[in-house]
């Protein structure tokens, strides 16, 4: 008989009080946003709740870590045509398919993201290629803000259509063919990202 496998763990418990101090539940201490950064990265799930009325703030909380992380100098990850286009979006009428998109889209570049590194490891000892390895990103970054004009409304008045996009045809009437129309622009955002593993492919 198979055993199956132990349920995942429930997430940690953050409280945030009035005065901004995080108490970890788990551990009975107090945590800053860099504790609770450190766990986002070593995979520890947590969730924070307004100490006062009870509410789950984590969106808002992990929002501010990124806003921190983005102050440090060297380490900022979203481009400000990025953010622009972000932005652009909270209101439009389809605003409901950006989380699932975004979701989908960091997991196809986490996944390239993981191949590189054993790539890199497995051939080069744990020696990375920076250059070639920061070019590699720079590409993914392009090609994920060229993916994302593709849905913004601001697209056209900001210079037209993207590089490589078809020039965007007349919404159907029904809601189906407006999802056929986001599902084909989803199937290209995954061939560009597949592409991208070629790039870790050990040269012949």
């Amino acid at each position: 008989m198979v055993d199956k496998e132990d349920p995942k763990p429930a997430p940690i418990t953050i409280k945030k009080y009035a005065n901004r101090r995080l108490y970890n539940t788990a551990t009975s201490s107090y945590v800053t946003l860099d504790h609770l950064c450190q766990m986002v990265k070593d995979g520890t799930d947590f969730v924070v709740y307004d100490a006062k009325t009870g509410d789950d703030i984590t969106r808002s909380v992990l929002t501010q870590i990124i806003v921190e992380e983005e102050s440090k100098g060297g380490q900022n990850l979203l481009p400000i045509g990025f953010l622009r286009q972000l932005i652009s979006l909270y209101g439009d009428n389809m605003q409901w398919m950006v989380p699932k998109y975004l979701e989908y889209s960091m997991q196809s570049f986490t996944r390239n993201h993981e191949k590189m590194r054993d790539y890199f490891q497995g051939t080069l000892g744990g020696m990375f290629p920076f250059g070639s390895f920061e070019e590699v990103g720079k590409q993914n970054m392009a090609m994920f803000e060229r993916a994302m004009r593709m849905f913004s409304p601001l697209a056209g008045a900001e210079g037209g259509k993207p590089e490589g996009a078809e020039a965007p045809k007349a919404k159907p009437a029904s809601g189906g063919g407006q999802f056929d129309e986001l599902q084909k622009r989803l199937d290209e955002l995954q061939q560009q990202l597949v592409s991208l593993t070629s790039l870790t492919r050990k040269p012949d």
